[in-house]
This record gives structure tokens, sequence and C-alpha cells, in this order.
């Protein structure tokens, strides 16, 4: 008993060690956040800001256009999301409910395309947008999840096999057509599954920087990570402020993380079992 006490205390420990270690970075760019240029560039170098500059927040808000690149990336972001939950969780109900000529077929090849590298399809991309004149403005950036992506319908289609067949075969019953169970069956039982899909989506398009830097051309249309790069500059001698916007850029996320924890967390260890 002793021993599996032992073994049981370890392995806290282990975890506790680890999530300190993981954490030092993130404080570290607090503290350097809240410093002056003095205190952040000295030499050896200071652990706590003092006086604490809470200004700095201030200033980065004030010398940014940090309203107009936030409301890009929130518009990019939760188009995506709406467009990823709709679009990913109707193909994999499909292929997880309905009866199709080649329907394990087509699935593999959905399932392989997450083999092909972003770069391949990026020139293509590239193309089309520029032919139906959309260049320049937010549509290519969330357009692309309201056509299915292959991890999102791998997530809900295996999300969607998990739910008893008892479910669906008394919505038939009680005259239910197959948009109808999808909707008032299925998608209300696999909110874990979705929140994980939201969740990822809305990460991936908040962080992203490379496609954004592809299409957008003009700063107002900017989202906020290339929006802070492109300030990189302007911030020169004066790098804590780069540190709290980039801080600053962080908050949505962990509030999007924080609301949906619950589901991520069970939909994430849930995903991919029957």
């Amino acid at each position: 008993m002793n021993y599996f006490r032992l073994k049981k205390a370890a392995g806290y420990a282990v975890i506790l060690f680890s999530s300190l270690v993981m954490l030092v970075p993130f404080v570290t760019a607090v503290f350097n956040s809240l410093k002056t240029y003095q205190q952040y560039t000295a030499v050896p170098s200071t652990w706590l800001p003092d006086p604490v500059q809470w200004s700095n927040y201030a200033e980065v808000w004030n010398m940014a256009d940090f309203g107009t690149y936030t409301l890009n990336s929130l518009i990019v972001a939760i188009l995506s999301v709406i467009g990823a939950i709709l679009s990913n969780s109707m193909i994999a109900y499909a292929f997880a409910r309905l009866d199709f000529p080649f329907k394990n077929t087509l699935f593999l090849i959905v399932l392989g395309t997450m083999m092909i590298p972003a770069v391949v399809t990026m020139i293509p991309q590239f193309i089309i947008f520029k032919e139906l004149k959309m260049l320049d403005t937010l549509m290519p950036l969330w357009i692309i999840e309201w056509l299915g992506q292959p991890f999102g319908i791998f997530l809900m289609r295996q999300a969607f096999l998990s739910v008893p067949t008892a479910y669906e075969d008394a919505a038939k019953l009680d005259g239910c057509n197959p948009f109808q169970i999808y909707w008032r069956i299925f998608l209300p039982m696999c909110k874990p599954a979705l929140a994980t899909l939201a969740i990822f989506t809305f990460m991936t398009k908040w962080n992203e920087i490379l496609m954004p830097v592809l299409y957008l051309t003009s700063k107002e249309k900017y989202t906020l990570p290339i929006g802070i790069l492109a300030l990189q500059g302007q911030w020169f001698g004066n790098e804590q402020y780069l540190v709290a916007a980039a801080l600053l850029s962080l908050l949505p996320i962990l509030i999007v993380f924080l609301i949906g924890e619950k589901y991520f967390v069970h939909g994430a260890g849930s995903s991919g079992l029957k």
C-alpha cells in the first residue's frame, strides 16, 4: 500500500514540476511586458518589474490599430468556427449514418487529403481566389472552413458513430427526416466534439500568419498576428511593447478555452472511441 501511495505521490510531483516549468516562459513574458525598456534590457536581467508599468498595455493599444486588427481576427475566427461546425458535421453525419455508393472509399480519400502538405495547395488556392477577385479581403481566410476539412470530418464522424442507433430509430418512428435527425438528435448529443472542433478552429485561425500574409495587402485588413509583426520596426527600442501586444492577443484564446474547457477535455478524450 505504501508503495502505491509513494508511486502516486511521485507521479503528482512530476506533473506539478512539469507544469511549473511550462509556466515559467509565460510568467516571464508577463513580467517583461510590465517593465521599462531599461529594465527589459538590463544585464543581468531582473525578474520582477520595479516599478510596474501597467501603462505599457495602454500604449500598445494606442500606438497600434489594435481595435481594427482584433475585429478582423474575430470576424475570421468566428466565421471559420461557424463554417467548420456546419460543414464538417454535415459531411461527417453522411459518412457515419447514411448509406450511399462508395461511402468507405470516399471517406478514405478524405482522410488521405490530410497527408497533403499545405504548401502544395497554396498556389492553386491563391490562383482560384485571385480569379474570384477575393484578394485583399478577409474571405479567403474563412471561406475554406465552409467547405469541410478532413480532421473535422474525422472527429465528428467518430462522435456520430458513438451515438446509439436506438435514438435514430426512435426519431425515424416519429417521422423525422435525415436532416431533422442530424439537427435535433445528433448535434445536441455531440456537444463535446463540437466544442473541441470549435476551439481547435478558433485557435488555428486566430494565430494564423501565413494565409493573412499571402492574401492581405491593405493595413486596415490585417489580422492581429500580422498586425503585431508589422509594428516590430515601430517598436524598436521599446520591445517590451511587443511582449505586451503578444500577451493581449492571447486573451481571446484563453477566454474561449476556459468557456469550452469542460466540453473540450471530454471531447478530446472520447474522440475515436465508439
